[in-house]
């Protein structure tokens, strides 16, 4: 039984600026994070634009976690910008004249214009600088409700209904996934030994204290089924942040652990990584895994440089007094590796657009180093490859204007168009890395993807 009813929580009503653009629908106590499964591939088929975030709120315990699912069907309106030093003037006015839900993507390029920078390494997936776009039909999934948004102006309430009874439904039998992509490194291992021992060299100059190096494995000519890719490595990973996100022929299948930023009213949520170690099935030598990791000197260092640089980052947008921290290195647990994660807060002033947060605090300073221009200058001269939506963000613009957007680790991207398949891992580079350790981590976080994209019956 479907309950159509007005919200008068979500959306104010009595604000003329949405009466009239929304309905808010409710499901009660007729579905379970256990008994059903979105028909991805369904939607897939059916539209251009569909994206499915999971927080697989069964495997973790991140406590900011909003819904279990949210899912974003078909586009009424959309932004796509591909060469500009003015796109995020053009994703904020995209913003003000909606004021609906939003979904979309940031590249890590932007850097070019929140700072005087430039990216002219190599790009195989030549995605748009940024794209967000208004879905006709939005389904927030949490524990056993579903509420289900959709745009009057496109879609009626009956269609409504049908998307929503079509993305729950029972997908058809499938194979099982045959895979067997032949990846290609970008450079060799001796190639990144030799980078990161320059980049320590860049350290003890006093050029930077840490960066974010990486590397990129990638296949052309292929291939893949995107949905039955992203459905193994959700079930591999299980991820907080995993995304299934498709804008037209760009496919980006995501089982991030890592969230950028969080908006929820007036508070802003920063939660970044540094610190990995991998699991055991063995439940004493995992925690012994755990506990070392929590100890590591090394990695607790990395962590509270970029703990420092993400005080410094939201400090520009933040009430006085108000940027604190609220875990500090606290380790979470996901199916292949444990994590290093702090979270910072903060109350964000009156009159911050979406748009200015970006400018204080993107890139995120997890995926760049310290200090965050330097690091950047650098990754630019010893990566071979654009970064592109790699360490960029993907998430959403809720209609009371709060915001999610995680960071685009642990991912496979896929143009459909040129068949051009790529992901990238990599590691914070410190005066105390060893580089052959730093090349054992990459592969350790990248372990998933490989393991995915080598499925073969």
């Amino acid at each position: 039984m479907i309950d159509y009813f007005h919200s008068q929580t979500l959306i104010n009503l009595e604000e003329k600026k949405y009466v009239g653009l929304y309905v808010f629908q409710k499901i009660t106590n007729t579905i379970s994070n256990q008994s059903f499964k979105i028909n991805i591939e369904g939607l897939n088929n059916r539209y251009q634009h569909a994206c499915v975030f999971d927080s697989n709120t069964a495997s973790n315990s991140n406590k900011h976690l909003q819904s279990s699912k949210i899912i974003a069907i078909d586009s009424s309106e959309e932004l796509t910008i591909t060469k500009s030093k003015k796109g995020l003037e053009e994703l904020q006015r995209f913003c003000d004249s909606r004021k609906g839900w939003l979904f979309g993507y940031l590249t890590y390029d932007l850097k070019n214009e929140i700072e005087h920078l430039e990216s002219n390494n190599e790009d195989g997936l030549q995605l748009p600088l940024l794209h967000f776009f208004s879905p006709k039909v939005v389904i927030q999934i949490e524990n056993k409700n579903a509420f289900i948004f959709y745009d009057d102006a496109f879609i009626s309430k009956d269609q409504a209904e049908e998307i929503y009874l079509f993305t729950l439904s029972t997908p058809p039998p499938k194979n099982e996934l045959q895979q067997n992509t032949l990846l290609q490194q970008k450079i060799t291992k001796k190639e990144y030994i030799k980078a990161v021992n320059q980049l320590k060299q860049h350290i003890r100059k006093g050029n930077i204290y840490e960066v974010n190096f990486c590397q990129e494995f990638f296949s052309e000519k292929t291939t893949i089924d995107p949905v039955a890719v992203f459905e193994k490595l959700n079930s591999i990973s299980a991820a907080p942040f995993s995304a299934f996100s498709k804008f037209g022929k760009f496919f980006l299948l995501c089982a991030s652990p890592e969230r950028y930023l969080q908006k929820k009213g007036n508070k802003l949520i920063s939660q970044p990584i540094k610190g990995t170690a991998k699991r055991s099935d063995n439940k004493l030598e995992d925690e012994q895994l755990k506990t070392e990791l929590s100890n590591n000197l090394k990695e607790k260092s990395e962590n509270v440089m970029i703990v420092d640089l993400v005080r410094n980052d939201l400090s520009h947008i933040a009430k006085r007094g108000t940027v604190k921290v609220d875990e500090l290195q606290t380790i979470y647990s996901f199916k292949q590796v444990h994590q290093m994660i702090s979270t910072i807060s903060c109350e964000v002033k009156e009159n911050i657009s979406f748009t200015d947060v970006l400018r204080s605090t993107f890139p995120m300073g997890s995926m760049t180093g310290a200090p965050k221009i330097s690091a950047m200058k650098l990754i630019e001269e010893f990566e071979s490859t654009k970064r592109g939506l790699y360490s960029g963000a993907v998430g959403y613009i809720s209609p009371n204007g709060d915001f999610d957007f995680n960071v685009v680790i642990r991912s496979i991207l896929y143009n459909s168009e040129n068949t051009y398949l790529s992901f990238m891992v990599g590691s914070a580079i410190t005066d105390k890395a060893i580089a052959e350790q730093e090349y054992e981590e990459c592969l350790l976080k990248a372990k998933a993807l490989f393991e995915v994209l080598a499925t073969t019956n």
